[in-house]
């Protein structure tokens, strides 16, 4: 029979707003900016949509790429939805759709060093190396550039000098102001970070690192940064010294795993050694959730390492952040890093890659943008279309290593939180009650147990069965009862500004008898009469983009599927997780947008017309009992 879509949760009686939309209340109420409310949550948990990953002036390389103007409270303001004067200094800029909740994470190597010398600060010029810096400040060769290029003594004084504790502490402060005069409990949570920018030759070992602390707590400490340690263990040990010295708590997020040349997660640590169980549970402990998708591509799987996967192929980056080509590793993807988890608890009794996802921006002018046809670009320097198209075939003008239109207007942090406050989030976070989408606004619930039955996909309250019955996403399942496969109780809705749904698919990866993880992708449910084929995959469901307009029709899609999916190939003594991603229609991609308004042909981007938006959802482990 073929699988139609179940309307679930939403009644979809007519609601009237601004935008000439008919939608579901919980619709309704997503699309004015808010948490989903009424049908959509139970009693305990509420949608709200953020960034976890944004850079302003604050930045050295936000600032030498041209942000020289959105500071952190312009940051949050925007986020908010209040107008601002954009990176270029001209413009007002205005957010389409204000988030519930952002962190800015500025890096902490040289954190503000271009606002100290704009103000040309006295104590910087008093020193040596600051009246260096500023000098090639105002001849624009900027502290980054600068800085890369001093070494050994003279990197020891300069860090010395411009980079004491007494400057980090008062940059530090400014970092704390803004957050804290943009936390409106209930409206916007903003939350305290920064970005932890290690790197191991040319590879990315970047994290990001959101705490909880309250104003009074931050000020207690200043953000470990690369140039105090590239090791994330010490980055775990300063955590666990803050913590003990200010009860402040922290989520450590690894971040464009996918540029890690395989070195993200690893199966040796900083120095080369095995992974033990002691390192295991300290990285599991800081490191709860990972971005599957940002600007800089797609970290959740690559073709390669998923060749079955027809839905692999989606914003893969193949280079390093120093623009030298590198093949997808294992160890530099979510899913490989997943299965290797499960190897490791399999093999040391602990594992270390237990990751829930979310999405981020990781945009570097200040605006935490992703919608394809109003998309700012992810550095100041591509802001506009000509600037995008300067960095392109026949067009090049320049050479940026990371071209615009090659890189992703994503992605964004789902979580389903009690409430729109500081603890009510981080919580959210520690749980892992959170997903990740590439920007589009797609609801997700996801519950795992072994009492689900058929019927409860079609209930009007899918949270209070889900809760009822079985688990979150982010959460473990014990031994199943004898007889017993777990069964996961799945319900997604469209964004109501984006494409229908095409399908919901769960990924499933297990350790066989040998100790090997494995892998796989079910369809299981998806919308329309199409029918699997003698592979079990379901057909394509079309593509409605006309390239001459960059329009496309919701005829095909669904508005909503649900689903309660049991595991057909089940085996109670093996270790196994199970994720959730849902595929949009195919819908125009910016680089689309800009083609069309620049006149030129869209080939010239090198880039496809129309993508497939999906959301991820973070797994459930299945862990036997004795495992």
């Amino acid at each position: 029979m073929p699988n139609r879509p179940l309307r679930t949760l939403v009644s979809f009686r007519p609601n009237f707003n601004p935008k000439g939309l008919f939608l579901g209340a919980g619709l309704a109420a997503l699309l004015a900016g808010g948490g989903a409310t009424g049908a959509l949550a139970a009693d305990r948990t509420h949608l709200y949509w953020g960034d976890l990953h944004l850079h302003t002036d604050f930045s050295i390389d936000a600032y030498s790429t041209g942000n020289k103007n959105v500071s952190p409270d312009d940051a949050y303001r925007y986020a908010r939805g209040i107008p601002i004067i954009g990176p270029d200094g001209k413009n007002v800029v205005k957010i389409r759709r204000p988030l519930d909740f952002m962190a800015v994470t500025d890096h902490a190597i040289m954190l503000g060093m271009e606002i100290w010398l704009n103000r040309k600060d006295p104590k910087i010029l008093a020193t040596d190396w600051g009246k260096k810096l500023y000098e090639a400040h105002e001849k624009g060769q900027g502290v980054m550039g600068f800085n890369m290029s001093v070494r050994g003594d003279d990197r020891k004084a300069m860090m010395t000098q411009v980079f004491s504790p007494e400057f980090r502490q008062a940059t530090w402060a400014a970092e704390i102001d803004a957050a804290e005069k943009n936390n409106v409990p209930g409206t916007f949570t903003s939350l305290i970070a920064w970005e932890f920018t290690a790197m191991t030759g040319p590879n990315n070992m970047h994290r990001n690192v959101i705490t909880n602390a309250t104003a009074e707590q931050a000020r207690k400490f200043y953000p470990l940064s690369n140039y105090d340690s590239n090791r994330p263990e010490d980055l775990w040990s300063f955590l666990d010294k803050t913590k003990a010295a200010t009860g402040t708590d922290f989520v450590v997020i690894p971040h464009n795993s996918n540029l890690s040349g395989g070195l993200m997660f690893d199966m040796v640590d900083s120095d080369g050694h095995p992974i033990t169980a002691k390192y295991a549970r300290e990285r599991a402990r800081w490191e709860l959730l990972v971005e599957a998708t940002q600007g800089k591509g797609t970290s959740e799987i690559a073709p390669e390492l998923a060749p079955t996967d027809e839905f692999a192929e989606f914003e893969i980056w193949r280079r390093l952040l120093i623009g030298t080509k590198s093949e997808p590793k294992p160890g530099a993807y979510v899913r490989t890093a997943l299965m290797r988890g499960l190897e490791f608890k399999k093999s040391i009794g602990v594992n270390p890659y237990k990751l829930g996802m979310i999405g981020a921006t990781d945009s570097h002018t200040g605006l935490t943008s992703v919608e394809e046809d109003n998309f700012t670009g992810h550095f100041a320097a591509d802001l506009t279309p000509e600037e995008r198209m300067a960095d392109f075939g026949a067009h090049k003008t320049k050479n940026f290593v990371f071209p615009n239109w090659q890189l992703g207007a994503s992605g964004r942090a789902a979580v389903w939180a009690t409430e729109n406050t500081r603890p009510a989030i981080f919580e959210a976070f520690k749980r892992k009650e959170v997903y990740a989408t590439t920007g589009t606004r797609i609801m997700l619930r996801v519950f795992g147990g072994y009492k689900f039955k058929s019927g409860d996909a079609k209930a009007k309250d899918i949270a209070t069965v889900g809760y009822a019955k079985g688990v979150p996403m982010g959460s473990d399942l014990a031994q199943a009862p004898k007889g017993k496969a777990p069964s996961f109780l799945i319900w997604a809705a469209k964004d109501p500004l984006s494409g229908n749904l095409d399908r919901v698919q769960v990924i499933k990866g297990w350790v066989d008898s040998s100790g090997k993880a494995q892998q796989k992708v079910y369809d299981v449910v998806w919308s329309g009469d199409r029918v699997k084929g003698a592979d079990g995959k379901v057909p394509a469901v079309g593509n409605t983009v006309d390239v001459k307009t960059a329009h496309y029709t919701n005829t095909i899609g669904a508005a909503q599927l649900s689903t309660v999916w049991t595991d057909p190939d089940f085996k109670a003594d093996q270790l196994a997780f199970y994720y959730v991603r849902v595929i949009e229609i195919p819908t125009p991609r910016h680089s689309l947008f800009d083609a069309l308004a620049l006149g030129i042909d869209p080939k010239d981007t090198d880039e496809p017309t129309s993508i497939q938006e999906r959301a991820y959802s973070s797994p459930i482990w299945y862990t036997p009992a004795g495992a």
